[in-house]
């Protein structure tokens, strides 16, 4: 006798379907299954159920069913997506937007994306970093205390409204270049996806800070030069992944975590020191990643070294016949850091910035080291970074 199975008083319009199926699954192609009832149309729906999913009805009995092939076929060309918990050398675009270490059926749209090897994105750290990102998301609400009373004087709030003007506009490039590099990587590579969305909400929050900072006495922002936002489109028109967070974070960021040192230790005010200190733990795990991931991908490919060398020459020469950093922004970092107006003071907060760009050089010199450049190459390289900082 066939195995049977009892649905009771359901429809196989009304769930009986899946006990219909669980006791087909443990049957070969061409066995036997006894289904009843109480359903008045049960045997009308068994007869139509059976069509669509590939079985028969043996003979004059409406509730024997035959087990047909179509299920097993349907699944016999499918592949796994890799593993769940190790991203595979390269991700398959038939694929598409299976989870990792699925059974993907075959058939469905390939997904268009251009990175899908490994080495050409991955860094191992990718999924510590994620972690620490969103163990640290933050609330601009209520991370920071904008009811603070006290500002500065007139003409230092004037100076650090230009400042934030330009942490806005450099931000923004920020934003942009990693929400460009989401839309063409394979979601198999999920950690470095989410760092790069993670990198994403920390960039807009970062927009939002600055604006509001600007905006907290003052009715309008400061001024955006041209020659500051041609540094930034080199940024947007680099196509390749690693170079484009190579020239971002490494070099970029890197350098833009000194500057916000810098607004820290001189702010004015207890606003504009909880921005910088907040902003800034962002974006030295922004610089963690881009360091970490050029170093694996010269790692992989020692010929690499001269791709970055090539970026770095490129964007310098691009940039040569622009002005570099707003004048106002440069005068602004001096006056924030002098404090006030007499000439003591001024002397004070200029050679501070001095300080602040030998700072600069330094770290880029290091972090390019790290990566794998000669020391001399390094400080060669370091040199030839835009004068706009970012």
């Amino acid at each position: 006798m066939p195995p049977a199975i009892d649905v009771d008083v359901l429809g196989l319009d009304t769930g009986g379907h899946l006990l219909v199926e669980r006791a087909l699954a443990g049957l070969p192609v061409g066995g036997q299954l006894v289904v009843t009832g109480t359903h008045p149309e049960l045997a009308l729906q068994l007869r139509a159920w059976c069509r669509r999913q590939g079985h028969r009805i043996e003979g004059p009995d409406p509730t024997v069913i035959v087990k047909g092939s179509a299920v097993d076929d349907r699944w016999a060309g499918a592949v796994r997506a890799g593993t769940a918990g190790v991203a595979a050398p390269q991700a398959d675009p038939r694929w598409g937007l299976a989870a990792r270490g699925a059974l993907v059926e075959l058939g469905g749209p390939p997904l268009n994306v251009d990175w899908v090897d490994r080495d050409l994105v991955w860094t191992e750290v990718a999924p510590q970093l994620y972690a620490n990102a969103a163990a640290n998301q933050w609330d601009p609400m209520t991370a920071i205390d904008w009811s603070a009373s006290e500002g500065p004087p007139a003409e230092i709030e004037d100076v650090v409204v230009q400042i934030m003007t330009y942490l806005v506009e450099n931000e923004q490039a920020a934003l942009l270049v990693p929400a460009r590099l989401l839309g063409r990587l394979h979601p198999h590579f999920r950690e470095v996806m989410q760092l790069l969305a993670a990198q994403v909400a920390d960039e807009a929050r970062h927009v939002e800070i600055f604006t509001r900072r600007a905006l907290l006495r003052r009715e309008e922002l400061g001024v955006s030069g041209a020659g500051g936002r041609a540094s930034l489109q080199t940024l947007l028109d680099e196509p390749d992944f690693t170079l484009a967070s190579f020239l971002l974070s490494v070099l970029g960021e890197g350098t833009f975590v000194d500057l916000l040192r810098f607004l820290n230790r001189y702010a004015p005010d207890p606003v504009t020191a909880a921005v910088t200190q907040l902003s800034g733990r962002d974006e030295a795990r922004h610089v963690a990643f881009g360091v970490a991931h050029t170093a694996h991908v010269v790692q992989v490919d020692a010929h690499f070294l001269g791709r970055l060398r090539m970026a770095v020459e490129r964007r310098h020469a691009a940039l040569s016949n622009t002005a570099g950093l707003n004048d106002r922004v440069m005068d602004s970092l001096v006056v924030l850091a002098a404090g006030s107006w007499e000439p003591s003071a001024i002397r004070r907060g200029w050679e501070a910035v001095q300080e602040l760009q030998a700072q600069m050089a330094e770290g880029r010199r290091r972090r390019l080291v790290f990566i794998g450049f000669p020391d001399d190459e390094a400080s060669e390289l370091s040199a030839l970074h835009t004068r706009n900082f970012m």
